[in-house]
C-alpha cells in the first residue's frame, strides 16, 4: 500500500480532526519504515462490520507510529497546548496579583470588575521584565502581542468609559471612570484604553482563614453579656476609643477641608482614601491629599457656605445643653453602661425568681381579700346611692376650693 493510499484510508476511516499525516508521504528508508509500522499496527486493530476504525483505536495506532516518526504521541500534543494555555493563565494571575500594576474597580454591565489602563500595563511590564519568563518560549514577544493573546484567550476584555463628555465643573474626563462598557474592537492599545480581568481571582489563604473566623467572632459578640467584668471593661473602652478616634479624624478632616476651601478655593482632603470602598491597606491610610484637578469654585459660592457655617455654629451654641442637662445625660448613659456591665445570668435568674415570688404573694393577698369580701354581708348598690356619693364628692371639692381661696386672701392681707 502506498503512502498516499494509507493516508487517504486513515482519513476516510477516522473521519475527524486533521492529524499529522503528511509524514506518511515521506520518501526514503525512514518513510518506508513508518509505512511498515503503520501497516502492522492497522492489521492488529479490530474494525467494525463495515471495516472502519473507531476514534479510540485510531488514536492508539497513531501513538504507536509516532515514535518511529520522531514526533510525540497524539495525546502529548494536546497536553502541550493545554500547558501553553496554563502559562498565559499563570502569567495573567501573577500580573493581577502584583501590587505595582495600578487598578481600580468599576461597574461593567451591572457587574463589578477590576480593570487597568493600557499605558499602565505597558510601563508595568517594562519595569518588571522578569514576569515575562513565565511565558517560556513566548517571553520575547512584544507587549502589545501579549495583550492581544490575553484578549484572544478571554483573560481580558477591552472596555470604554460610558460617560464620554466632560461633566460641568471639571476640566477633563475622569482618570478612572466608575462605569464601563465593552469596546467593539477587541485589540490591545495603550492610548486611553481600559482592560478588565474576566477570570475569578484566586482567594489568598488569609481570606480563607478570615471567612472561618467571622462566625467565631459573631458568636463571641453574642456571648458578651456572660464575660467577666474586667473583660467587659476592656472591650468597652477599646471600642469607645476606636469610635472616638474615627469620629475625631473625620471631623478634623472635614474642618480642614472646609477652611481651606472657603479661604483659598482649594480642595484638600487629608487621608483621601479613608472612606474608599475598594482600597488596599496602604492606600487606605495614605496621608497626603491628591492633586486638585477640578475647576476652582466661585467666590460667591465660598461666601455663601461661609455664612451658612457661621449660622450653624451660632445655632448649635445657642441651643447647647446647660450643665444640669449634661449632668442628667451623663448620669443616664452611665446607668445604661452600668446595667450592661453588671448584668450576669445569675442576677437575671435571681431577678426572675424574685419577680415570681412577688407575683405569687400578690395573688395570695388578692385571694384573701376576695374571700373576706365574700364572707361579709352583701350590699346592693342602687342609683340613689350613686347620686348621693356624687353630691358628697362635689361638696368636698367646693370646700377645698373655698379653703384655698381663704388662705390666699389672708396671705395677701397680711402682706
Amino acid at each position: 500500500m502506498e503512502a498516499t493510499e494509507i493516508s487517504t484510508a486513515i482519513l476516510l476511516l477516522g473521519g475527524f480532526e486533521p492529524l499529522p499525516f503528511f509524514l506518511l508521504g515521506a520518501e526514503g528508508r525512514h518513510g518506508n519504515a513508518c509505512l511498515q509500522t503503520l501497516e502492522t499496527a492497522l492489521q492488529n486493530v479490530p474494525t467494525d462490520r463495515q471495516g472502519k476504525l473507531s476514534k479510540e483505536y485510531l488514536r492508539v495506532v497513531l501513538d504507536v507510529v509516532a515514535p518511529s516518526t520522531g514526533l510525540p504521541p497524539l495525546g502529548a500534543v494536546d497536553q502541550k497546548q493545554a500547558a501553553k494555555k496554563d502559562v498565559f493563565q499563570l502569567f495573567a494571575e501573577k500580573v493581577r496579583d502584583h501590587k505595582d500594576l495600578e487598578s481600580r474597580w468599576a461597574v461593567l454591565q451591572e457587574t463589578r470588575v477590576e480593570y487597568f489602563r493600557g499605558k499602565d500595563f505597558v510601563s508595568f511590564l517594562k519595569n518588571h521584565p522578569e514576569l515575562k519568563d513565565i511565558l517560556e518560549s513566548d517571553k520575547n514577544i512584544e507587549i502589545e502581542d501579549i495583550g492581544n493573546i490575553l484578549l484572544g484567550k478571554n483573560l481580558l476584555v477591552r472596555c470604554d468609559r460610558v460617560v464620554k463628555t466632560v461633566r460641568p465643573g471639571k476640566r477633563k474626563l475622569s482618570t478612572w471612570p466608575a462605569h464601563l462598557e465593552i469596546f467593539p474592537d477587541q485589540v490591545f492599545s495603550e492610548n486611553d484604553a481600559f482592560f478588565a480581568w474576566t477570570f475569578v481571582k484566586r482567594r489568598p489563604l488569609w481570606q480563607t482563614l478570615l471567612s472561618f473566623f467571622w462566625p467565631v467572632l459573631t458568636l463571641a459578640i453574642c456571648l458578651f453579656p456572660v464575660y467577666p467584668h474586667r473583660a467587659k471593661l476592656l472591650i468597652l473602652y477599646s471600642c469607645a476609643g476606636v469610635l472616638l478616634l474615627i469620629l475625631s479624624l473625620l471631623l478634623v478632616r472635614a474642618t480642614i477641608f472646609g477652611a481651606i476651601w472657603i479661604l483659598f478655593g482649594k480642595r484638600v482632603w487629608f487621608f483621601p482614601n479613608i472612606l474608599a470602598e475598594e482600597a488596599t491597606l496602604s492606600e487606605l491610610f495614605r496621608f497626603w491629599p491628591q492633586k486638585d484637578e477640578e475647576e476652582r469654585p466661585k467666590w460667591t459660592a465660598r461666601l455663601f457656605y461661609a455664612i451658612v457655617a457661621v449660622l450653624v455654629i451660632l445655632l448649635l451654641r445657642h441651643h447647647a445643653p446647660d450643665e444640669a442637662a449634661r449632668a442628667r445625660y451623663q448620669k443616664r448613659v452611665s446607668n445604661i453602661i452600668d446595667d450592661v456591665l453588671e448584668w450576669s445570668p445569675r442576677l437575671a435568674l435571681s431577678g426572675m425568681m424574685d419577680k415570681q415570688q412577688t407575683v405569687v404573694n400578690t395573688t395570695e393577698s388578692n385571694d384573701n381579700f376576695t374571700d373576706g369580701s365574700n364572707a361579709g354581708p352583701e350590699k346592693v348598690v342602687t342609683p340613689d346611692d350613686l347620686d348621693e356619693e356624687i353630691i358628697l364628692d362635689q361638696h368636698v371639692d367646693d370646700d377645698v376650693v373655698g379653703n384655698m381661696e381663704d388662705t390666699e386672701s389672708s396671705s395677701s392681707t397680711s402682706r
